[in-house]
């Protein structure tokens, strides 16, 4: 039986989304020693760009290239932001476009760190994805408990799981199903952001399988997933350490110096992230 991981880059003007997915490769295969296969529009780039890509992918799978009028603010600490693309809508297809019978998915800024993903395969579950968090920063009080204020749990297509059965290929039709039929659903499940988010969608998704009620379905992935948000600056990685400037509650433009190791970590600052993975990759 065949186990990898699938990571989806579709780069915007400004963030290199395939630089992140060859690190987040590179630390897949230091720990997990995984199978990696990459989504991706603008293969050419890769294969320029990054001339040594294959030795952290294994596979690349040509995603068709689509125009996307949908823009998100990305945030690079407290006191820089940009408004870009957000090309994050081709997660439905994970079914038909993985190579493998098991297959880890994550966001290419989701670092690993540790091999505790690894008991991912020792389950009996057919589709494993988290649900439970921890922030870096613990005085920042940050909850991602539900999709809006009145809504539903909130579960993260940023770390899943899945084997190909009958019940997960449902599931993702019907997360392509909920993706179609977005403007619906946002307020049915009173949504106020007109933004379509894979988180959203996969929540959505869960909540009708599950029909409508709270269960034990699906269970959470082993290990804990750490995360930071984009209102923290990364400033330095060390082999297993990363070193950030955490964002100071309710004192704008200051920060708390903080460390983690060991970690398997959601580093939402993308602009930090490149910079420190530039550094990495520098002797590629």
């Amino acid at each position: 039986m065949s186990r990898g991981v699938l990571l989806f880059a579709q780069n915007n003007h400004t963030i290199d989304y395939i630089k992140q997915a060859i690190f987040c490769a590179k630390k897949i295969k230091k720990h997990l020693g995984l199978s990696v296969t990459i989504a991706t529009d603008t293969p050419d780039y890769l294969y320029k760009m990054y001339p040594y890509y294959s030795k952290y992918i294994d596979n690349v799978v040509d995603l068709e290239w689509e125009e996307c009028s949908q823009k998100r603010v990305y945030q690079d600490g407290t006191m820089s932001n940009r408004n870009l693309e957000w090309r994050n809508h081709n997660r439905t297809t994970v079914y038909d476009i993985t190579p493998y019978d098991e297959t880890i998915v994550m966001d290419t800024d989701f670092i690993i760190g540790n091999s505790h993903l690894s008991n991912i395969f020792d389950t009996t579950e057919d589709f494993l994805i988290v649900k439970n968090i921890t922030d870096v920063n613990p005085e920042r009080n940050v909850t991602f408990d539900k999709i809006s204020d009145r809504s539903i749990d909130m579960y993260w297509a940023t770390l899943f799981y899945f084997k190909k059965t009958e019940r997960t290929r449902l599931f993702f039709d019907l997360v392509t199903h909920i993706k179609e039929n977005w403007l619906y659903y946002r307020l049915v499940y009173q949504i106020p952001n007109k933004m379509y988010r894979n988180d959203f969608s996969f929540s959505i998704a869960i909540h009708l399988m599950n029909g409508n009620q709270k269960t034990n379905w699906p269970k959470q992935p082993p290990g804990n997933l750490w995360f930071t948000t984009d209102m923290d600056v990364l400033i330095k990685m060390d082999d297993e350490q990363y070193v950030f400037l955490l964002d100071k509650k309710d004192w704008k433009g200051h920060y708390i110096a903080a460390s983690i190791s060991d970690a398997n970590i959601h580093i939402m600052n993308k602009f930090s992230l490149d910079r420190a993975i530039s550094e990495v990759l520098a002797d590629e």
